[in-house]
């Protein structure tokens, strides 16, 4: 079965997403780290004990990979905005059975304690134009979310809309969320986050 593990804000320049995400919520973004599989780096933001939210874009520090980056970054371009949820599983290789094709193949990866295994498609792109999610597996007790500072801010909603929804919504009847809902419509992906400053929204 999957569980919501984070969602994923794209961006050209981390710090721009950064001071984007951070006015857009009114909260500061955690220091995250580098991944130099991916030449990607990060900043977090806790949304509870169990899930965060990221804002990554390419690392210029580090040597472009020879492979497509997760997340579509190799194409992403525009302001920061969110492309990709994301959601956890105890068995990757099982889980991908069930996954629609092009869920992609595991890549294993290590920062400090943190250890997991994820899913990454050849192209760099998730099904159902990235509106499918990308699947990790944590290895060990080492999970970001319970780390981060907690300021508050819980996601009370994900709302992703696709042209083919109905396919969409049965690619993903392994996730039992009510936060999470499909729709018809452009591919688009909505976060209505609650914050001690109101209901905000990330799309």
């Amino acid at each position: 079965m999957l569980t919501l593990d984070h969602l994923a804000i794209s961006c050209t320049d981390l710090a721009e997403g950064t001071a984007a995400v951070e006015a857009a919520l009114g909260l500061p973004l955690s220091p995250g780290g580098q991944h130099p599989h991916m030449a990607t780096h990060n900043r977090l933001l806790s949304l509870g004990p169990d899930l965060y939210l990221e804002v990554i874009a390419a690392d210029p520090s580090q040597p472009r990979p020879a492979w497509p980056r997760w997340f579509d970054l190799d194409r992403f371009t525009g302001p920061p905005r969110l492309t990709n949820w994301i959601c956890r599983t105890d068995d990757l290789d099982r889980e991908l059975t069930h996954a629609p094709p092009g869920t992609g193949t595991p890549v294993a990866l290590q920062r400090g304690d943190f250890r997991w295994r994820m899913a990454v498609p050849e192209t760099g792109i998730l099904p159902f134009d990235n509106r499918f999610p990308a699947l990790i597996e944590w290895e060990g007790r080492a999970h970001p979310a319970p780390r981060l500072l907690d300021l508050g801010a819980r996601l009370t909603a994900l709302h992703i809309t696709h042209p083919d929804a109905d396919a969409l919504r049965t690619a993903l009847s392994r996730l039992k969320d009510h936060r999470v809902t499909v729709e018809q419509g452009a591919p688009a992906l909505r976060a209505t986050i609650a914050t001690p400053q109101g209901e905000r929204l990330l799309a």
